[in-house]
């Protein structure tokens, strides 16, 4: 969908607020609330007949005012003909898997894939008789060789969890397009600013939204965008299910988005500056940061996004379980703990999981987000604690 209207720091100021009224607040108020009611039965019947249609105000579960606004701005944003919120980003993976698959469907994975998204492949979707079949992330257009009538779709991440090799976007969804096979790619990483992934073929995207989109790690919550096809088949797994995104995330969300551009080009700056550093030192390896040559598909990283994520991972020459812990322990401008995409820095060792690939990384392998901090005051801890890595 083309908006030749589109600007991306005007939308994300000016999109999903509350309607032009004198007096208005800047800002959605929290909602909160189940039952909504009517004033003639006939009116009721035909909020229940369009209880799946986006802006449809029937019942709390469905969606609300704020949460209409936010569906709206994101698929702005995307370009996208519809969005639909989750309550995290694992739901909106595992949701639309559900929709696409039934028993004896066949899905192809990215073996770089986010390791939940494993796990629901691995697990619950394959209990219902769904064919997991992972693939190389960087087979490129060589996918089609893998696609047969039973494919329902291709799940892959942009770039892939842990070990970042950015895979060849356009060549998978066109030939997946040419099969009559959906594509779903994970782009928490990118967010629509840096990439929109529909205007590249891609049919569906999920992002955990508790990420940058939020940006300040006190908001758990997913988004679906889709093209038109998939819309309405994903929008009522979700409701079927009875998954639903809470008020109160719902606004922090609208409020994150507002310094959306502004936090993600500093992340972009810091991300590939610490990234630079840290390859310059004695105990590192490898980068694997997108935006480095040395990542593998950073040809498809230059073609495709206009910017980078502050994530990224880094492979030390040493093999030692214990020098690695001592040197995550000694750090302290970086957090340890899962998810990123906040205001605050954080490291975390990797151990990646491949079943159709190999990981052959003789070192070990550690993540880092880049926060919003000083980056002299990170390059001064890392500097402090590198040693511990030493021989």
């Amino acid at each position: 969908m083309h908006d030749s209207s589109f600007n991306l720091s005007d939308c994300l100021v000016q999109d999903g607020r509350p309607d032009r009224v004198e007096g208005r607040h800047v800002n959605m108020p929290v909602e909160l609330g189940s039952t909504m009611v009517f004033d003639t039965l006939a009116e009721f019947e035909a909020a229940r007949n369009a209880r799946y249609r986006t802006g449809t105000m029937y019942y709390g579960r469905y969606g609300n005012a704020a949460a209409y606004k936010l569906e709206q701005i994101l698929a702005r944003l995307e370009g996208a003909e519809a969005v639909t919120l989750t309550s995290s980003g694992v739901a909106s993976i595992s949701t639309t898997l559900m929709a696409l698959t039934r028993p004896g469907s066949h899905v192809l994975v990215a073996d770089n894939i986010y390791g939940n998204t494993r796990t629901f492949c691995d697990g619950l979707l394959s209990q219902q008789g769904v064919e997991i079949e992972y693939f190389d992330p960087m087979i490129g257009a060589d996918i089609s060789k893998l696609l047969h009538d039973a494919t329902a779709a291709i799940m892959f991440e942009s770039p892939g969890s842990g070990t970042f090799e950015m895979p060849d976007i356009v060549a998978i969804a066109t030939a997946a397009r040419a099969a009559g096979v959906p594509t779903i790619l994970d782009n928490t990483w990118g967010t629509p600013v840096f990439i929109r992934p529909l205007a590249l073929g891609v049919d569906i995207v999920v992002y955990s939204a508790s990420k940058y989109i939020s940006g300040h790690s006190d908001c758990m919550l997913g988004v679906t965008v889709s093209n038109a096809a998939y819309a309405e088949r994903i929008r009522k797994t979700v409701m079927q299910i009875g998954d639903k995104t809470g008020g109160q995330e719902i606004l922090l969300a609208l409020r994150g988005l507002r310094t959306l551009k502004l936090r993600l080009e500093h992340i972009d700056r810091a991300g590939r500056e610490m990234a630079n550093w840290i390859d310059g030192q004695p105990q590192v390896k490898t980068v694997l940061h997108p935006a480095l040559p040395s990542c593998p598909g950073h040809e498809n990283w230059k073609r495709d996004f206009t910017g980078a994520g502050g994530l990224f991972g880094v492979v030390f020459h040493t093999s030692s379980d214990s020098a690695v812990r001592a040197f995550v322990d000694a750090l302290h401008h970086f957090g340890i703990g899962v998810s990123w995409g906040g205001y605050e820095s954080l490291v975390l060792p990797v151990a990646p999981v491949r079943t159709a690939t190999e990981w052959n990384e003789a070192g070990r392998l550690v993540r880092f987000n880049i926060g919003l901090e000083d980056t002299d005051s990170l390059k001064a801890d890392l500097a402090a604690a590198l040693p511990l890595l030493d021989p």
